[in-house]
């Protein structure tokens, strides 16, 4: 729980980093609700993703927020971040379809995380932090579907879907996109497990070599002062 807790915390600094960016390039009117990052390795264990909700109304505050996780393609191991001045209440669902994996088979995952008791102001956004133990490998994307409501009873859904070429929609549902996983760290971890011993094998022809040229300087060093020798005695008896 420390751990997941741990990579909230980061994950909502980058965030709240990014949101003045993000929001001020655009323009308040023009915001809908994201989920960042937007896109994740299919299969990805132990991350986590943060849902921005920003109030779009000139006089109403938001006070509640309803998040609906996919249950064909289900995210498995969810935890909520406590956030200041929210309530979650998360909703588990039985799954149509269990999923098998190395720990055992799941049947029941969040289908619903709602949050209350809080408020966004007009022209202001808040980040829900939601960590997940597992993404599904089956699929391209996941949709997330919200419902925003207002102060003054308003409604706003969060959740029509664009098809593949089309412009998108009015009020479009956050989408994460999944992408195939990334082998580069494995390639390169099989690289470098192979350079120690290839290094080992270059260090020790290295001193072997420099072994045989020190042998070779001591032996002609011998030898010329062999001769040197031979020379002055030679000298000498004549």
């Amino acid at each position: 729980m420390s751990s997941a807790h741990t990579l909230l915390r980061r994950a909502g600094l980058g965030s709240a980093l990014a949101a003045a960016t993000v929001l001020t390039a655009a323009g308040v009117a023009s915001a809908h609700v994201t989920v960042h990052p937007d896109s994740y390795a299919k299969g990805a264990t132990d991350g986590a993703l943060t849902f921005r909700v920003p109030d779009e109304s000139d006089t109403a505050s938001t006070t509640k927020v309803q998040l609906f996780l996919p249950t064909d393609h289900p995210l498995l191991g969810v935890l909520v971040s406590p956030h200041d001045g929210w309530t979650a209440k998360v909703t588990d669902t039985k799954l149509k379809t269990p999923v098998k994996t190395d720990d055992g088979t799941i049947t029941d995952a969040v289908s619903e995380i709602t949050w209350t008791g809080g408020k966004i102001g007009p022209g202001q956004y808040e980040d829900f932090d939601v960590a997940f133990g597992q993404l599904p490998d089956d699929t391209a994307q996941l949709s997330f579907k919200t419902l925003q409501t207002y102060s003054d009873g308003k409604i706003v859904r969060w959740i029509e879907e664009a098809a593949s070429g089309d412009d998108e929609p009015e009020n479009p549902a956050p989408v994460l996109k999944l992408t195939a996983a990334d082998t580069t760290s494995v390639t390169t971890s099989k690289e470098a497990s192979k350079t120690p011993a290839a290094t080992t094998k270059a260090s020790a022809s290295d001193s072997t070599a420099r072994g045989l040229g020190v042998a070779g300087l001591v032996v002609g060093v011998l030898g010329l002062a062999a001769g040197a020798f031979a020379v002055v005695r030679n000298r000498r008896t004549q």
